[in-house]
């Protein structure tokens, strides 16, 4: 029993955690503003018969999946569906790039193939110094694609890299996640509802 009041008092402290991590959020004018301009720039690119692209490693991974699973599927409600697309799925891919060219380059050489002019390219990494992500979004924005990254704390290296960069006001791992798929979240349905029911 004192183990399950040990495990309980642990539970309550990191969803106090999580709560806490979100407060930070919600109290980042900055950092709602650039969510929302971010919605804006996805469903104009949308409209105009554009796609994103969204990457991260590991966990970022796991939630560029996750969000392009929004947009491909849906969200709230039944509607057509929309153009994500995850670059961490195909592990052919992934493998063969990583042998050949270099870890790095997993991510920049599939925006280069699918990449176009006025799509969207959404990097994800906790740190915002994820060398291969960051390669992603700087050929992304070499070739004309709005650059957007997902971070934490500062942002990192990534920040000088993108148009729009979301900062997770925290340094701890697990709450950044946590906050990105809220993000991601929000983003979804900013979008659903603004193409499907204007």
């Amino acid at each position: 029993m004192a183990h399950t009041d040990n495990f309980r008092d642990r539970v309550v402290s990191l969803i106090d955690a999580s709560i806490a991590a979100k407060q930070s959020l919600l109290n980042s004018p900055e950092t709602l503003l650039t969510i929302a301009k971010v919605s804006e720039v996805v469903v104009n690119a949308i409209r105009q018969s554009n796609k994103v692209f969204l990457f991260g490693n590991g966990g970022s991974a796991a939630d560029a999946q996750h969000i392009a699973a929004e947009f491909v599927g849906r969200f709230a409600f039944d509607r057509p569906a929309l153009p994500a697309l995850a670059l961490s799925v195909n592990t052919s891919c992934i493998t063969a790039i990583g042998n050949d060219y270099g870890f790095d380059r997993v991510f920049s050489r599939q925006i280069e193939a699918l990449g176009r002019a006025g799509d969207v390219a959404i990097g994800i990494s906790t740190s915002g110094n994820s060398p291969n992500v960051i390669s992603g979004l700087s050929v992304a924005k070499t070739m004309g694609l709005h650059t957007i990254a997902l971070t934490g704390c500062l942002g990192g290296k990534i920040r000088n890299e993108v148009e729009h960069c979301i900062c997770v006001p925290s340094n701890v791992t697990p709450r950044i996640q946590e906050c990105h798929i809220l993000i991601g979240h929000i983003i979804s349905e900013l979008v659903e509802e603004t193409i499907f029911h204007e």
